[in-house]
């Protein structure tokens, strides 16, 4: 799907890195292939160092070479970014933003008519090629288009496409979703050190029990209900945990802490 094409990244920030990482081992692309930008020479250089792609300093300069654009710049550098890459823009380039709260419209509004966008919503376990990552098409993208982003998304962990008007709630789920996981992993840690448990070892079964269930959910098949029920032993010690959780609300306050998160995302993309 990407063989032959050039990818170019305006912004080589801890997203763009994570992606140009994903592509390079998952050997989609050649080093050759990956052109990015960036203001800040020590990012350019770390970024060459590491990856061994070409690094320039002006984005139109990585509009000019590349097939496919990555805006991997931050929400509030998009109207400059835009402004620097329009002249180098035609119908022929696919257009991919991962900045949050920056909608398909407002892209569109400062590049060529009818530019071939599609924004995503990734997270920050792509990282470390986990990363769950929402994408949607915009009204001039085509079918490869789309294809082409998914290929970038997937090499970096999983991707699904939505509707641009469900990116909130993908931003409430997997985008704000890590930082639940973190304090959910956290307290369990905690927890474990309370009971008499190491900190060290605490953290690390922590952070393994939550690796391996999320693994059971998605190389199963099976409903987490159905995966929860098979751990919970009639008069056990795991159903008497879960009594505990469901008397302390944790499933409700997880579904209203994605709602806030969502109506979040909603507002700051009406700015």
């Amino acid at each position: 799907m990407l063989q032959g094409l050039t990818i170019g990244f305006i912004g080589a920030g801890n997203m763009a890195e994570a992606l140009i990482r994903g592509l390079l081992e998952a050997k989609l692309v050649a080093a050759d292939q990956i052109i990015a930008s960036d203001i800040v020479e020590a990012k350019r250089q770390q970024i060459h160092q590491r990856h061994g792609i070409q690094t320039v300093t002006e984005g139109r300069d990585v509009a000019t070479k590349a097939s496919i654009l990555v805006l991997a710049v931050k929400p509030q550098d998009m109207e400059t970014a835009l402004k620097g890459i329009a002249a180098s823009v035609d119908q022929t380039k696919t257009i991919i933003s991962v900045a949050a709260g920056i909608t398909i419209a407002f892209i569109a509004e400062r590049l060529p008519a009818k530019a071939r966008i599609i924004r995503a919503m990734p997270n920050a376990p792509a990282l470390v090629l986990a990363g769950a990552a929402g994408i949607a098409k915009g009204e001039h993208a085509t079918a490869e288009d789309l294809q082409c982003a998914e290929a970038i998304f997937a090499a970096v962990g999983k991707a699904v496409v939505v509707d641009e008007t469900h990116l909130d709630a993908v931003t409430g789920l997997s985008g704000s979703g890590p930082a639940y996981a973190f304090l959910f992993i956290e307290a369990l840690a905690d927890a474990g050190v309370k009971m008499g448990l190491a900190r060290d070892v605490a953290r690390l079964l922590a952070a393994q029990t939550v690796l391996g269930a999320a693994k059971m959910v998605l190389e199963s098949g099976r409903h987490p209900a159905e995966l929860k029920d098979m751990v919970a032993s009639p008069g056990g010690t795991t159903i008497a945990g879960l009594h505990v959780l469901e008397r302390g609300g944790l499933r409700g306050t997880l579904i209203e802490a994605v709602e806030a998160a969502t109506i979040r995302s909603r507002e700051l993309g009406r700015r």
